[in-house]
């Protein structure tokens, strides 16, 4: 599985596909954090050397028919407690999935903050 994100790859044999059941189930391994990713994304050295210290986690998305509707569940799991990769994607999960359901809703993304 190769990472894109902002215009920058990142490949690693680490980082695969544990399970594909379309349109249902996905889940993979989280990505490797490289220097070059930590650049691309605004991540300073010292971050990044904690996020690469923690465990390789897991990302599992299920969507589930609701009628007219779906259900999005969206796991990021074995993460130790305090890790510096759980505190980040507790924040960035809920701010992404926020994103997407504005842009099925309405067909436009949510306005980048402002800096």
């Amino acid at each position: 599985m190769v990472w894109e994100e902002g215009g920058a790859r990142t490949a690693d044999p680490a980082q695969v596909v544990l399970e594909s059941e379309p349109p249902r189930r996905l889940s993979y391994t989280w990505h490797t954090f490289t220097p070059e990713w930590a650049a691309n994304a605004g991540v300073d050295e010292e971050l990044r050397a904690r996020l690469a210290a923690d465990r390789r986690s897991q990302v599992t998305f299920e969507i589930e028919p609701l009628g007219e509707t779906v259900r999005l569940t969206v796991v990021h799991e074995a993460h130790d407690p305090g890790s510096a990769v759980l505190g980040m994607v507790s924040q960035g999960w809920p701010a992404l999935v926020s994103g997407l359901k504005t842009l099925l809703e309405t067909g436009e993304p949510l306005p980048e903050p402002k800096v």
